[in-house]
């Protein structure tokens, strides 16, 4: 609407936000924006390695959602529908910069001791997602992807153009890796004995 009538809209109908948006109602939009930033920003840290990128992530991805509204289903949760354009756009990202190396880098050989899983609940999930941070992005975004986001494997290996055996492969070294690093960061979770017991359990 060139010419028409500014389209306005009421804060606590989101409906008539979005239609604003779509209008091209630029205090709608930065109205979306803000009440979106904090949840989109958190998902493009994750999925990335610095702050810069984080940014270029997150503005690229909300370009994609204003330019895509009209396809919004209103029907089904706005915040799921950004969360999946959020993570696209960082996927996307991701195979636009990433270095062919990582594809044939791997972990190592060597067994990773296993520990009880409730482990893990007496870690917040802002400490977790730092360790996660250290893996490689090549086995990171998919254990984010599945375990974070809920994509099965047949998704995951559709985003990342890569088939299902690698997606399962993905993730178990990346799992593999998150353990090692929780038991090398927080030790005091653990008893003294583990190492031991952990070990000679793997040697069957």
């Amino acid at each position: 609407m060139l010419f028409g009538r500014k389209i306005s809209f009421n804060e606590n109908d989101f409906e008539s936000v979005v239609a604003a948006c779509i209008a091209g109602n630029s205090q709608a939009q930065r109205y979306l924006y803000k009440q979106f930033f904090g949840y989109s920003k958190s998902i493009c840290l994750r999925y990335t390695s610095t702050t810069e990128e984080a940014e270029e992530v997150l503005n690229e991805g909300f370009l994609k959602i204003f330019n895509n509204l009209e396809k919004y289903d209103s029907t089904h949760p706005f915040k799921a529908w950004l969360r999946t354009i959020m993570v696209n756009t960082a996927i996307s990202y991701y195979r636009k910069h990433k270095k062919h190396s990582e594809d044939v880098i791997a972990l190592e050989d060597a067994p990773y001791p296993k520990f009880d899983e409730d482990v893990i609940s007496q870690i917040t999930a802002d400490e977790i997602l730092e360790l996660i941070q250290q893996i490689k992005p090549v086995y990171k975004n998919v254990f984010l992807m599945y375990v974070v986001d809920g994509y099965n494997h047949r998704e995951i290996a559709d985003m990342l153009q890569i088939n299902e055996a690698t997606v399962r492969s993905h993730y178990v070294r990346a799992r593999a890796r998150l353990q090692h690093l929780i038991k090398q960061y927080y030790p005091n979770l653990f008893p003294s004995d583990w190492a031991v017991k952990s070990f000679k359990g793997n040697e069957n």
